[in-house]
């Protein structure tokens, strides 16, 4: 998944490279992509058995980029963070090409120790959050989705619009290209 992330990275910001190795260990260090590429360590990691280790490049990952990503959060390729700070993504699933910004909450509604899918928001593909929007509680956000900023979002939300306001409702419906 990570080569999933670094080719959209390369298509964000334009650069005529393929996803060698090479670029992936290269690219990993970029600012707005090591967040990711630690994040994709430390879950590999954490699927590995290696927890101790898991957590401490959670912890850098916390303390550097100021982003928190759960390891029970199923997040898929192509995950975007164009600025990393005051991130929290404690989802159930995240889907392939988000983009999230800085300040982003998506999360339960209460508190919810130990982790519970049931509580937790599942993200369709191709959605962005905008600044300081929260996704909160056991809902779905469908497929191309934008979240305006400082949107609460706490209800279901149907494929291809853009919602926003507190609590969020539906600003505008996407047109479909066939």
């Amino acid at each position: 998944m990570i080569k999933e992330d670094l080719s959209r990275f390369f298509q964000i910001y334009k650069i005529e490279k393929k996803s060698s190795n090479f670029n992936v260990i290269k690219y990993s260090f970029h600012p707005r992509f090591s967040c990711i590429a630690i994040y994709r360590a430390s879950k590999y990691l954490h699927i590995k058995r290696m927890r101790l280790l898991s957590r401490f490049l959670q912890l850098l990952n916390t303390i550097v980029f100021s982003v928190e990503i759960s390891m029970d959060t199923d997040i898929a390729g192509g995950l975007f963070i164009p600025h990393s700070f005051g991130i929290v993504i404690g989802a159930s699933k995240i889907g392939k090409n988000a983009t999230i910004y800085q300040g982003v909450t998506l999360g339960a509604k209460n508190l919810d120790v130990p982790f519970s899918h049931v509580n937790r928001p599942v993200i369709g593909d191709n959605v962005t959050i905008a600044s300081g929007a929260k996704v909160l509680g056991g809902i779905t956000v469908g497929n191309n989705v934008t979240i305006a900023a400082n949107s609460v979002v706490i209800k279901d939300f149907e494929d291809n619009c853009v919602i926003g306001g507190i609590p969020a409702n539906v600003l505008k419906v996407k047109e479909v290209n066939a």
